[in-house]
């Protein structure tokens, strides 16, 4: 699904060029669950960018789903990004007077062409990950950890390929950030390729594989021997509560 190899992203201010990606090369197959690793400045978000289409790399190959990404123009690279990569961000990225609902149809609403059944499809979207309950709420009127579903809805309305998710727990308390990993977890086992990018270790030990950078390259690549299971850290958080 994701072919990199030797990625190179380097930012020019004035005659100062620095280079945040220095050779990065690793391939994710379909269906995997990728957690991207690094403290702050190892070029973890730069790679996010890139991988989600938002940034030009500066040299190397980038190849998705059979399309090198490397020659597309801005138009293509938006058309590439809205059909094959949902986003899940640690901002959420809400609007805060529209209900779920209507947050959840908005990548629907901006899509080359509008589907007939989109309030159908959000409305799927939020049951699917809990909210059939939440629907015609605001925003402003949700918990971190419901806004945060409501984003995952979002980012699964389009059907993507890809669900990228960057510290998608950061702003959450502990129970509300494992069920995040848990819905993550069930839309692995449904298929879905997850990539998350996190600079924490405990958070990437719920996928199924690690690539860690350091110093803008991959340091280490392998995979979890025994993922963290979620369901079972929040039955063991139950049972710490009175």
């Amino acid at each position: 699904m994701i072919e990199m190899t030797d990625i190179v992203k380097t930012y020019n201010s004035g005659t100062v060029a620095t280079q945040v990606l220095k050779g990065i090369s690793f391939r994710i197959e379909a269906g995997e669950y990728v957690a991207i690793m690094g403290t702050s400045g190892t070029g973890k978000s730069t790679l996010m960018n890139i991988i989600g289409c938002l940034d030009k790399l500066t040299g190397g190959r980038y190849c998705l789903n059979g399309t090198e990404v490397g020659e597309l123009d801005d138009n293509a690279l938006s058309h590439l990004r809205n059909h094959e990569i949902g986003f899940v961000f640690q901002q959420f990225h809400l609007l805060s007077r529209a209900n779920a609902l209507k947050n959840v149809m908005l990548p629907l609403i901006y899509s080359d062409e509008y589907p007939d059944d989109a309030e159908e499809r959000a409305t799927k979207m939020l049951k699917s990950v809990g909210l059939a309950d939440r629907i015609h709420y605001r925003s402003s009127e949700l918990s971190g950890g419901q806004q945060q579903r409501v984003a995952i809805a979002r980012a699964l309305v389009t059907n993507p390929s890809i669900i990228l998710a960057d510290e998608p727990t950061g702003n959450l308390d502990r129970r509300s950030g494992l069920e995040i990993l848990n819905i993550f977890r069930n839309l692995n086992r449904e298929g879905r390729t997850i990539i998350m990018v996190t600079h924490d270790k405990t958070t990437a030990e719920h996928a199924n594989r690690i690539i860690q950078l350091k110093e803008g390259q991959v340091a280490s690549d392998y995979a979890v021997s025994v993922p963290i299971d979620p369901e079972k850290e929040i039955a063991a958080l139950k049972e710490e509560t009175p």
